[in-house]
């Protein structure tokens, strides 16, 4: 049974204990070739990747996505949670926005997407996935929410765990786990 874990973009923040921790500099989604010096082909149980994709254009999310396809094992997943773009929320919006908001140091300053259901639905479709959406704003706004295990993958930035939400939904995120 494969079992390896790996988180994409760890940052400094670590929720996900015994999950192998990576950065964009060992491991960058676009080069096939990082993958291949740190894994075997179908060698992964999962792979999570909170705010990452947004950083990536659509075309860009693709060849990731196609390169996690095929390290994962059958049946395996990546979890992804990004920005919504169909929040109706402005200022949301606009500190999710492509470019961010403010200075370069600003975390969306890198921003190329801002996601919605349809659009990553549409990019891990093309790389072989099933998509299953776990959180997400429908076209008009309408926040939807389907059960989901925080053990097979935690994201600390959900309905369920961000402090913003506590009384209200304030910082949703996108997330989807999507099946090899």
């Amino acid at each position: 049974m494969i079992d390896l874990k790996v988180v994409i973009g760890a940052g400094e923040y670590h929720n996900n204990p015994g999950w192998l921790r990576t950065q964009e500099t060992e491991l960058n989604l676009l080069r096939k070739r990082d993958w291949e010096k740190k894994f075997g082909s179908n060698s992964l149980a999962a792979i999570l990747a909170e705010h990452v994709w947004e950083h990536l254009s659509y075309e860009e999310g693709i060849i990731a996505a196609r390169n996690c396809f095929d390290f994962l094992s059958e049946d395996g997943y990546v979890r992804c949670a990004v920005p919504d773009g169909f929040f109706r929320n402005k200022e949301y919006q606009r500190t999710v926005q492509v470019g961010g908001p403010g200075p370069e140091d600003h975390p969306a300053a890198s921003h190329k997407i801002v996601h919605n259901y349809r659009t990553i639905t549409s990019m891990f479709k093309q790389a072989g996935f099933r998509v299953n959406l776990l959180e997400y704003c429908n076209e008009v706004g309408e926040f939807h929410c389907n059960d989901w295990d925080e053990k097979e993958g935690f994201i600390y930035r959900s309905l369920r765990f961000d402090h913003r939400n506590k009384d209200r939904l304030a910082f949703p995120l996108l997330i989807v786990d999507v099946v090899k």
